[in-house]
């Protein structure tokens, strides 16, 4: 891999050194000895290399090339996705692209098609129960097999968004997307931000059609043989689906199938065809009558970022939903007090996505974690949020991390301790290996994410310096807020970005959030011994 290091005048530059063991985890420090997942590499590498992965930045970005992908598979070809959830009427391209009809559509061709979603909570307490059940009946009715997956640990989820592709007779098609995109309303937004038309309910300020930021992988090669491993290892759990009575009565009622039909043999993984290594990181936590495959949990994604921040020197960029645990929090602190010249960007929401009660608690986590990592970097540390051009709040969704241009991380984690140690997750690390890091493969996602946030107020070339990139987000970001103070007058500045201003909470809302935050938001499934130490 190419480590890129800061000399005296800021400028990133080159040292050519294939080391991916010194960003990725390996198989024992991924913790989970349980797992194919590393042992089925015959080199015995946690990673695969000789892949090509794509950024795909924004739901259109990516719906419109899965429609595609799906459009083009054949009777024998194999199709596998998990999500947290999905609305079946949610268009991928246009009208006649619904997403259940898609995939249904595939199934009676002769697609193999196998899904997992996650079960859900009820619609009243706005999760998608039943948005989640009709796309598993629609799957079911075409010949494929969808299950509502329960198998999770109290007041959890599975939070995979992931869908493989495999083609017996053109194994060079094989792909899989990997990330934080569900299959559901509101996604499908552009890098303009006015979001999807088949709109969710969020909180008033982002308006009847919210503006939604995110990011999926696309990957290809030899990784498509680990994502479907990921796949294949939940879908042959043997516990049941659900241990729910009031699931299995309802169930029975419904006549719904709660055994896993056997898949057919997995193929041998796709040729390598590109210079990225990647590997995929996942949280699972201990739970009763544990994952065969993770009977004590996995907390890759969390080692997986204490490593690669091990590597930092230079500029640290995150776009995240939440960012609103203290203890994750902590992590990218360490490596601002350990490096002094280290840079922090972070793009995250301007606000929850609810109003109300559901308000405080979101900004319990976020108040102890702004405060963890400005004390640590101080003027180091910028934190924004993004608009449109009609200033409507963009949502940002993203779960992102790029380290020094060299370690990019996408996936469906977020930096709290629900994804890093509660719920399912899987996010997917990849290093370009090579010796010009001005062609890196994190630094292109980068870019590509900063030409959207800045517009045109910096070349590429600005932004290959991890100073000058700082200073013109700061510009950027300030230029707007002026305008804003100003009462909007003259041209809009260019860009989205926005300085962050945390809302303060008065000390009898924090009194009755805090404890809300630590059960239910932000769970930790970190055993009492891991927390006193503060590990992962």
């Amino acid at each position: 891999m190419t480590p890129i290091v800061e000399e005296p005048s800021g400028q990133m530059t080159n040292i050519v050194f294939n080391a991916p063991d010194k960003w990725f985890l390996s198989a024992n420090e991924r913790g989970n000895t349980h797992t194919i997942l590393d042992s089925r590499h015959p080199d015995g590498m946690a990673w695969s290399t000789g892949n090509q992965v794509r950024a795909l930045i924004d739901g259109q970005t990516y719906f419109r090339e899965l429609f595609m992908a799906v459009q083009a598979m054949k009777a024998g070809d194999l199709l596998m996705f998990t999500d947290w959830r999905g609305d079946p009427d949610e268009r991928l391209d246009g009208p006649g692209t619904e997403v259940a009809g898609v995939f249904a559509d595939a199934a009676r061709r002769g697609v193999d098609v196998r899904g997992l979603l996650w079960r859900s909570h009820s619609d009243h307490a706005e999760f998608s129960a039943s948005e989640n059940r009709r796309f598993d009946e629609i799957i079911d009715e075409a010949g494929g097999q969808c299950l509502l997956d329960m198998r999770v640990r109290p007041l959890g989820s599975h939070h995979q968004k992931l869908v493989v592709l495999r083609h017996p007779d053109h194994p060079e098609r094989d792909v899989a997307f990997i990330g934080g995109i569900d299959l559901c309303h509101g996604r499908r937004d552009d890098h303009q931000h006015f979001g999807d038309p088949q709109s969710v309910e969020m909180a008033a300020v982002y308006g009847s059609r919210p503006p939604w930021h995110d990011i999926q992988l696309a990957v290809q090669g030899p990784a498509v043989g680990d994502a479907e491993t990921v796949f294949r290892e939940r879908w042959n759990d043997p516990a049941p689906i659900s241990s729910n009575p009031i699931h299995f009565i309802q169930d029975k009622i419904r006549g719904e199938v709660r055994t896993a039909r056997p898949l057919p043999p997995q193929l041998p993984d796709p040729e390598p065809r590109g210079d990225h290594a990647a590997q995929l990181l996942r949280t699972y936590p201990r739970r009763v009558s544990g994952y065969p495959f993770a009977p004590k949990g996995e907390m890759s994604v969390a080692r997986g970022y204490q490593k690669a921040l091990l590597q930092a020197r230079s500029l640290v960029y995150i776009e995240d939903q939440y960012l609103w645990s203290g203890d994750v929090a902590k992590v990218f602190a360490s490596a601002l007090i350990r490096e002094p010249k280290l840079r922090l960007i972070v793009i995250i929401p301007g606000y929850p996505d609810r109003d109300g009660s559901a308000l405080p608690p979101n900004l319990v986590g976020r108040d102890a974690a702004m405060q963890i990592l400005q004390k640590a970097g101080g003027p180091r540390v910028a934190i924004y949020s993004l608009e449109n051009t009609a200033g409507t709040p963009i949502y940002v969704h993203a779960k992102t991390c790029v380290i020094d241009d060299t370690w990019g991380c996408v996936g469906s984690d977020n930096a709290n301790r629900r994804s890093w140690t509660h719920d399912s997750e899987l996010s997917c690390a990849v290093l370009h290996i090579g010796s010009d890091a001005s062609n890196s493969w994190a630094r292109a996602m980068r870019l590509e994410l900063a030409h959207e946030h800045l517009g045109s107020n910096a070349s590429m070339a600005d932004l290959a310096d991890p100073i000058q990139t700082f200073e013109i987000f700061r510009k950027t970001a300030m230029d707007l807020d002026s305008w804003h103070a100003s009462g909007s007058r003259g041209a809009r500045p260019t860009g989205q970005l926005r300085t962050y201003n945390l809302l303060k909470l008065k000390w009898w809302t924090r009194l009755w959030a805090s404890p809300i935050y630590r059960i239910l938001y932000d769970p930790d499934a970190r055993s009492i011994r891991k927390r006193l130490m503060h590990r992962f």
